[in-house]
């Protein structure tokens, strides 16, 4: 999987720690007891899960910083919808406190590595090991963007998939095309940019419109721009369908 640099990755953290930072603040008590994008989760279960995901997130580093790997959730999936059940109800402020204090620590760990080049020749920094997904720092890095950037949307704060930067929903393409089913190809025709072929089966379906809304419905949330067409041998068709998240950790959701 191609990933993008670890200066544009830290970039992409901060800036997606600031936007969720930002729009948490835009609620109130009763906005966090409302509805989020998620089905059966309200905007409380997405403050808990962010701050859940950044603390795991920062843990998995600190760890490999000295060598050692720990599981992403104290006791495992159950424990981490225990924890996110069990924060979801606090008020507005409870949530932007633990949300800051979290991304604080997550940005501080990932601030601390050094350059890629530095420590790729003896698997420290960016490619020490870590339990996630049997994975390096670097994968834990960019679960850690796609989470905030995916989550901060589900906020319906007015920051929607519409917003996401063309790094990310290329990143998106390239994680995502584990969905594709098996058989099929899909060619990402994003407006005004080179397809992208994702998946390797001899019926090919070729997905066009605006590069967020295909990264949006990769994603499993509603596209915002209404731009979706699907076509097979010059034919309109229906969108495909496509397989679950990717193995190793839930979705975002």
């Amino acid at each position: 999987m191609t990933a993008p640099e670890p200066d544009l990755l830290l970039t992409g953290l901060h800036t997606a720690a600031d936007d969720v930072t930002s729009d948490a603040a835009k609620l109130t008590d009763d906005d966090v007891k409302a509805p989020s994008a998620l089905p059966g989760w309200t905007r409380g279960h997405v403050l808990a899960h962010l701050t859940g995901i950044s603390n795991a997130m920062a843990r998995q580093l600190e760890y490999a910083a000295r060598g050692e790997t720990i599981e992403l959730y104290d006791g495992g999936m159950d424990g981490r919808n225990k924890a996110i059940d069990m924060a979801a109800g606090h008020d507005a402020a409870t949530h932007r406190a633990d949300l800051a204090a979290a991304l604080e620590r997550a940005l501080r760990a990932f601030d601390a590595l050094p350059g890629i080049k530095d420590s790729s020749a003896n698997r420290t920094g960016w490619w020490a090991p870590i339990s996630y997904r049997g994975g390096v720092v670097l994968d834990g890095g960019l679960a850690l963007w796609r989470e905030l950037v995916i989550h901060d949307s589900d906020l319906l704060t007015g920051r929607g998939p519409e917003t996401w930067t063309r790094p990310f929903c290329e990143h998106l393409f390239d994680f995502l095309a584990a969905r594709v089913p098996p058989g099929e190809k899909l060619v990402l025709q994003p407006l005004g940019l080179p397809p992208v072929a994702v998946g390797s089966g001899n019926r090919s379906t070729v997905v066009s419109g605006m590069l967020t809304d295909i990264a949006a419905w990769l994603a499993g949330r509603e596209p915002t721009l209404g731009s979706l067409r699907a076509s097979a041998a010059a034919d309109g068709v229906d969108l495909p369908a496509l397989l679950p998240w990717p193995a190793g950790t839930p979705a975002p959701k």
